[in-house]
């Protein structure tokens, strides 16, 4: 297993695959899952001839059930040890739900010459939470209420959150079990700790500012039947805070696009990627 080992002490697995001279894209996967996630993606763009690298986050996956760390700053601290250590220049980032929110707050701290393009991925940023200055955003209690199920009831809760992820809950969806199962085993394989603290992280975090500092070419991609980060608060807003930020919304899908419907995804960041 490939791993480098952080500050702390944390070991952070991580994939390359493709010759170590061709463009690299780096993708960043969502809660609470694991760079198994970006099969599809990572598959087909090592066709095309990019070198492709994913990590799983600290507590989830392959990488250490570390009882600290849980917070977005320390999330991005890990790329950072990890590209560092890779020397990854000139790379594509590309982040779904809270990876999306992972690659904001990485592309406006990280070294120049470190990335080229940014891919939002039905992004949580630049904040999902209603607050006073997001009056929009889910209740607290949505979260409060994901908390308690994680705690208590962590395997029920996955297996069932598969329906709205994946739009498996909608009229006529053709329900595929084997991709429910898969986002399960993603899941379970991380620490339950990881996946309590990482709720904060992903619904409490505001990256307005970080949006603002993006300067490289950047695309926003969301479903506009996003049951789990809803499109008008999240995607819509993040391409208007990006400077000349590219907006592609997609009728109908889910939050889990990347999966269900990858071949759009797919051939969608090829193009901004080769653009």
């Amino acid at each position: 297993m490939a791993t480098i080992t952080t500050t702390d002490g944390t070991e952070i697995f991580y994939k390359d695959w493709g010759a170590r001279d061709a463009q690299p894209i780096m993708f960043h996967h969502g809660w609470p899952l694991s760079s198994d996630d970006w099969d599809a993606q990572m598959m087909f763009f090592l066709s095309k001839g990019y070198r492709v690298i994913a990590h799983d986050r600290r507590g989830h996956g392959r990488s250490t059930q570390s009882a600290t760390g849980h917070d977005m700053d320390t999330y991005v601290a890990d790329v950072i040890a990890l590209t560092d250590a890779l020397d990854l220049k000139g790379a594509i980032h590309v982040g779904h739900s809270t990876g999306g929110g992972e690659v904001a707050r990485y592309v406006a701290r990280v070294k120049p010459g470190r990335v080229a393009k940014a891919v939002l991925v039905s992004a949580v940023a630049p904040i999902i939470v209603k607050t006073d200055a997001n009056p929009d955003g889910v209740p607290i209690e949505v979260f409060d209420m994901v908390r308690e199920q994680t705690a208590t009831n962590r395997s029920q809760f996955f297996y069932d959150f598969t329906l709205p992820f994946f739009g498996y809950n909608r009229d006529g969806a053709e329900v595929k079990e084997a991709v429910r199962l898969n986002w399960w085993r993603q899941g379970m394989a991380g620490g339950a700790l990881a996946h309590y603290l990482g709720i904060a992280a992903f619904s409490e975090t505001d990256f307005t500012a970080d949006l603002k500092a993006i300067r490289v070419p950047t695309l926003v991609m969301h479903g506009e039947d996003d049951q789990v980060v809803p499109f008008a608060t999240t995607g819509k807003m993040s391409a208007a805070i990006v400077e000349s930020a590219q907006l592609k919304s997609y009728p109908g899908f889910p939050h889990g696009m990347p999966v269900t419907h990858a071949d759009v995804i797919n051939a969608d960041l090829l193009d901004f990627i080769k653009g």
